[in-house]
């Protein structure tokens, strides 16, 4: 299973349509420095959405430039709007390296957009598609949709809980239904809505999906989205999604992504350390203890209540957590 970061796409909306373009290049460098393989970026609207009147802070044209470093370190696509396809905004993406287009309609409305489907594969794109509002269909006719958009030639399906709406059981059996159906790749998109978007996430990677959508500090539209952080702590305990450096990216949030967003007034719901907390099974109350032992033998903090918590999550003594940090980095 992968993880599939778009936080600048439809984390992008926190701010309207776009982050401007320093924060587009920190949250790329981000990602990729720490293995996210797949991430869609671009206006929250999609690709051409500015030519309708959706205006952000980066114009494709300058999404294409800033995605050029990087377009080697991972999957960097963008989402297509059906309803807004233009054949010559599909040619131009290929031409500026795109690894994909996701081309997203409602569920149920697939047969109206095979010929969006056919300009995104004859121009050498991958293309995913996105069910959005998959909760209007059952499980069976998801299947059957997705039958019909493979035979379109699409390359990957998302089931879409565009409304944060679904329930655990929903998701385990829409993505069960899928993975029947049809031979291509599965992803599952949760938003927050009824704040199940890591339960939602769990019955997926249960069912066998095969990507996870998420945004960095659970960045969305609406309520949010599953936290990136928070797919990886989920899918990690699984075994799952291994080539991300999960530590790495926490470390990137905190020391960068965090302030810059506390600048344009977003603070996380959930914050790193509180994360590690929970992956641990390590109560607050030995926060104090972990802090100041982190401090004295210039540690990860993070790292150090892992591995204390690995031996005792009861009621770690401060000489544990001390010689484990000693250990982890050796004496001042």
């Amino acid at each position: 299973m992968k993880i599939m970061d778009c936080t600048l796409r439809d984390g992008a909306n926190v701010l309207g349509n776009g982050f401007p373009e320093d924060l587009t290049d920190m949250i790329l460098r981000g990602l990729t420095e720490n293995g996210v393989s797949v991430i869609e970026f671009g206006n929250a609207k999609g690709l051409g959405a500015e030519q309708l009147g959706f205006k952000g802070p980066v114009s494709d044209e300058q999404y294409f430039r800033l995605a050029k470093p990087y377009l080697g370190k991972a999957e960097i696509g963008m989402f297509l709007n059906a309803k807004r396809y233009k054949e010559e905004n599909v040619c131009h993406a290929a031409q500026k390296g795109l690894c994909f287009l996701r081309v997203g309609a409602d569920a149920g409305e697939a047969k109206k957009y095979p010929h969006v489907i056919k300009a995104v594969k004859d121009n050498g794109l991958t293309c995913r598609y996105s069910l959005m509002k998959a909760y209007l269909l059952t499980p069976a006719q998801l299947a059957q949709e997705g039958k019909t958009l493979q035979a379109y030639g699409v390359d990957e399906l998302t089931i879409m809980d565009s409304a944060g709406c679904m329930l655990p059981n929903e998701v385990r059996e829409s993505v069960e239904a899928l993975k029947e159906a049809v031979c291509i790749p599965i992803g599952f998109h949760c938003h927050n809505n009824l704040g199940l978007s890591a339960a939602n996430a769990q019955a997926a990677m249960e069912a066998g999906v095969d990507l996870l959508d998420c945004g960095l500090l659970g960045m969305a539209r609406s309520a949010g989205n599953l936290p990136t952080e928070i797919a990886c702590a989920l899918a990690g305990k699984r075994g799952e999604a291994k080539e991300v450096d999960f530590y790495g990216l926490l470390n990137f949030l905190e020391s960068e992504l965090i302030p810059e967003m506390a600048r344009h007034g977003y603070q996380p719901p959930i914050t790193p350390l509180e994360l590690i907390l929970g992956y641990s099974g390590c109560h607050s109350a030995f926060l104090k203890t972990f802090q100041a032992a982190a401090k004295d033998y210039r540690v990860d903090v993070k790292r150090l209540i892992v591995k204390v918590s690995e031996i005792d999550r009861k009621s770690p003594s401060e000489a544990l957590i001390r010689e484990t940090a000693r250990e982890l980095g050796g004496t001042v």
